[in-house]
């Protein structure tokens, strides 16, 4: 009789529950989760039910509201209240600029406003402000709710960096077969299009662009799509030349199939995987992009909420209002991180070469 090998029993084996618990760190292991929890939740879900969940009007402030803090923050918001003791008249103003302007005899309004003079001696009042529930992740320098600017700017994002990859990418898939396929003084032209245009910096170009027509999301896409061609381009048709020597290539020539036919159903379809990896990486870049546009000035106009305004928005008010600068940037953060990991997994999965490393 074969001996057989007895596993070893843990000490947890017998613990109801912990089978399950392993079959889902197994899945957490093999299939990015994290990621797409995070993109579903800070991008997808948000897009889609803006309209619906968003708890306040994203275009409509309120001037009573003024830089509210985030909820959970407790009275760390300090205003000063400047008494002046000729004319008993009150102003308040934000405590860094107390701190800087005081003993100038100048101080400014919170939340901005003209400036006003003060008297040598004035008296300072110190009042803490708290955040609300109301306003969870606070309010802008105009009184607008933060959190539902960031759910309508998921919106922006989600369709900037889906028709600029759909354009730019299907510009790039077309002309890098065309340059693989045909060879020769074609494929010399396009290339030479190729790397000229990724000679340009990539912002410089899109500033160019922006300035000659106006800036508006249509223009923003358009940019955009111009950016990504290139990259489409040369992936593909490095990919198509070693596809285009197969055999199964050879004998659709050979039965009499057309130019058109062999690239569409001979070598694109495998291209597809390629194409889709490269597309899954883009929208990083493409985010990157438009955020570095609207926080320059020349994408997406205001009032619209793109997350690159919110972050331009609240550049000068880092020190005091960081909330309207963080939340933005760790939204554009995550997306791009968790959108470059799925990628990432993508490309080992569908890669044959990588599927078993």
């Amino acid at each position: 009789m074969a001996a057989g090998i007895i596993p070893k029993r843990r000490p947890w084996d017998g613990i109801p529950g912990v089978p399950t618990v392993q079959r889902g760190a197994v899945v957490v292991k093999r299939y990015p989760i994290i990621p797409l929890v995070i993109l579903v939740m800070l991008l997808v879900f948000p897009a889609i039910t803006a309209d619906w969940l968003a708890p306040h009007d994203h275009r409509v402030g309120d001037l009573h509201i003024v830089l509210v803090p985030p909820a959970w923050v407790d009275s760390s918001q300090s205003v000063q209240t400047v008494v002046d003791k000729v004319t008993d008249k009150e102003t308040e103003i934000s405590l860094n600029s107390a701190r800087r302007n005081v003993k100038k005899g100048i101080a400014k309004i919170a939340g901005g406003g003209e400036e006003t003079k003060l008297a040598i001696g004035d008296q300072v009042v110190r009042e803490k402000i708290g955040g609300s529930w109301t306003y969870p992740l606070g309010t802008d320098k105009l009184g607008r709710d933060i959190l539902s600017r960031i759910m309508h700017g998921a919106r922006i994002s989600l369709l900037v960096s889906s028709l600029a990859i759909f354009l730019g990418g299907g510009l790039g898939v077309a002309l890098g077969l065309i340059a693989a396929y045909r060879g020769g003084l074609v494929d010399a032209c396009i290339m030479r299009v190729v790397d000229i245009k990724l000679a340009f910096p990539s912002i410089l170009l899109a500033l160019v662009l922006v300035a000659v027509f106006e800036a508006s999301l249509a223009t923003v896409i358009v940019v955009i799509s111009v950016l990504l061609w290139a990259r489409f381009a040369r992936v593909v048709r490095g990919e198509a030349i070693s596809i285009k020597q197969r055999d199964f290539v050879d004998r659709a020539r050979v039965s009499g199939a057309s130019n058109i036919r062999i690239m569409v159903r001979h070598i694109f379809p495998n291209l597809v995987n390629t194409v889709v990896v490269l597309a899954t990486l883009e929208v990083g870049h493409v985010i990157i992009l438009e955020s570095t546009l609207s926080f320059l000035g020349a994408g997406i106009p205001r009032p619209t909420p793109a997350w690159g305004v919110m972050v331009s928005d609240g550049r000068e008010l880092i020190t005091s209002a960081w909330w309207i600068f963080l939340f933005p940037t760790l939204a554009i953060v995550l997306t791009v991180l968790s959108m470059n990991l799925i990628g990432d997994w993508l490309r080992d999965k569908l890669d044959p070469k990588l599927r078993n490393v």
